[in-house]
């Protein structure tokens, strides 16, 4: 049996997928349903599916990143890229051979993409090259465009009952507290009253990278990033004397630190 993980942030469209897919592959076996791109990497770290439907956009890490840490996490994971009409994307997924679907997905399209993937999986081990030159293309120019809101600049969270203005750049990193987030300065920390998850969508993220589901670190805060033998990450600050642990799948991401 085929497994496979869907990572899709609109919860509508996940689930239109999963019914389709469970009419055109019933032999698949969903092993995990996914709203943003960290959930979807830890996912497919832990499960090592067959396939993975990644949506381009998502809160966090996009379905672009999700796809390069494979090589490290599930090489033997296959990637179909879910995505928003942009002829750019289309003809970079042509080129590659890579499979994609278009939003909103038809069932014959969804059928066609299943009978390829069917064969390439059961053909063994997917072109590695071919992904990566794919996925540098990609790169070079975002295949959706990005939203027009400029990313915050600066925040407003509590400390005890004063409201503290906390500017991004001061920010070391954001921790997930059950509905809320804790803001982790040089100075202490603040609560902010909007979860991990909405506030990745407002997020620069070329300054702010997620190590693990529940944090999220400013790359200038970061002093050094240290592996072990295990492939486990740890994080050193500037300006904080504890350090951050980075989850296996997210030490992909610090490839080129």
């Amino acid at each position: 049996m085929f497994e496979c993980v869907v990572a899709e942030d609109e919860e509508l469209l996940r689930t239109s997928l999963l019914l389709q897919l469970g009419e055109v592959w019933p032999g698949l076996r969903v092993v995990a349903e996914c709203e943003d791109g960290a959930s979807a990497l830890e996912a497919i770290a832990e499960h090592k599916p067959d396939v993975a439907f990644l949506d381009i956009r998502m809160p966090g890490l996009t379905g672009i990143e999700v796809a390069a840490a494979l090589a490290e996490v599930s090489p033997r994971t296959r990637v179909v890229f879910v995505t928003a009409y942009d002829q750019y994307a289309i003809d970079a997924f042509e080129k590659g051979a890579v499979d994609y679907l278009l939003k909103p997905i038809t069932r014959d399209r969804l059928q066609a993409t299943v009978q390829r993937l069917q064969a390439r999986v059961a053909a063994g081990r997917p072109d590695k090259a071919t992904l990566d030159a794919l996925l540098r293309q990609l790169a070079q120019r975002p295949p959706e465009q990005a939203p027009s809101t400029p990313p915050l600049a600066w925040i407003t969270a509590n400390s005890g009952r004063e409201t503290k203005l906390i500017m991004l750049d001061e920010v070391a990193y954001f921790r997930a507290d059950s509905k809320y987030t804790v803001v982790v300065t040089a100075e202490g920390e603040a609560l902010l009253r909007t979860p991990l998850k909405e506030l990745l969508e407002a997020l620069d993220p070329h300054q702010f990278r997620q190590i693990h589901r529940s944090t999220i670190v400013n790359l200038k805060a970061v002093a050094s990033v240290v592996r072990d033998d295990s492939g486990k990450g740890t994080l050193r600050l500037k300006g904080r004397s504890e350090t951050l642990p980075v989850s296996v799948p997210f030490m992909a991401l610090f490839r080129g630190m």
